[in-house]
C-alpha cells in the first residue's frame, strides 16, 4: 500500500481533483521523529488529505550540506507514505516547492513555526526563514497555517544529541 502512495506530480495532479480541501507540506524528513510525527497528525486534521512534497537526496545535500541526507530518499518517501495521516509524497528535485504548490493547488498550505510569515512592511528582522511560497498560495486563495514549532525535536538536535552521546 505505501507504495501507491509514493507518486509522481502528474499522478498526485490526478489524484488532486478527487481531494475537496488538500493539505499540503513539504520538508526533508531525515531522521523521522516524533516531532515529524506529530506536525503531519495535526496537518492532517486540517482538510481531507494531506500531501506531503519530499526533498530528494539532492536537493537536501544543496540545502544541508554535504552530510545530508543521512536517509536516502526512497528510504524516507516508504516511511511517510506508511502513515495514515499521509495520503500522497512527491518527491521533488528543486530546491524550492513552488513547482509543486502551482501546480497542485492546496487549499491549505502548511509549515511549522519555525518560520515566518513574509510581512507587508517588507520587514525582516525575524531570525526565522521566510516562508517566501506563502505568497504563491494568497494569489491563488489558499491559506497558508504556521503549526507551532515543538522544541527539541529537531534532526540537527537530534545528530547534535548522537554525536555528543556516541563520539566522546
Amino acid at each position: 500500500m505505501t507504495h501507491i502512495k509514493i507518486m509522481s506530480l502528474a499522478q498526485a495532479i490526478a489524484h488532486r481533483q478527487t481531494i475537496k480541501t488538500l493539505v499540503f507540506t513539504n520538508g526533508i524528513f531525515d531522521l523521522f521523529h516524533v516531532g515529524h510525527l506529530t506536525y503531519l497528525e495535526q496537518a492532517r486534521e486540517l482538510g481531507t488529505a494531506l500531501f506531503v512534497g519530499l526533498n530528494s537526496d539532492q536537493s537536501t545535500t544543496t540545502l544541508k550540506g554535504p552530510k545530508r541526507p543521512l536517509i536516502s530518499e526512497s528510504d524516507r518517501a516508504k516511511l511517510l507514505a506508511s502513515l495514515e495521516c499521509v495520503a500522497g509524497v512527491i518527491i521533488f528535485g528543486e530546491l524550492t516547492v513552488h513547482q509543486l504548490i502551482d501546480k497542485l493547488r492546496p487549499e491549505i498550505y502548511v509549515k511549522g513555526g519555525d518560520y515566518a510569515l513574509p510581512s507587508a512592511d517588507d520587514d525582516q528582522s525575524s531570525s526565522k526563514p521566510v516562508l517566501h511560497e506563502a505568497s504563491l498560495v494568497y494569489n491563488y486563495g489558499g491559506q497558508v497555517i504556521l503549526i507551532p514549532y515543538q522544541a527539541g525535536y529537531s534532526t540537527t538536535e537530534l545528530i547534535d544529541r548522537i554525536v555528543e552521546r556516541y563520539c566522546e
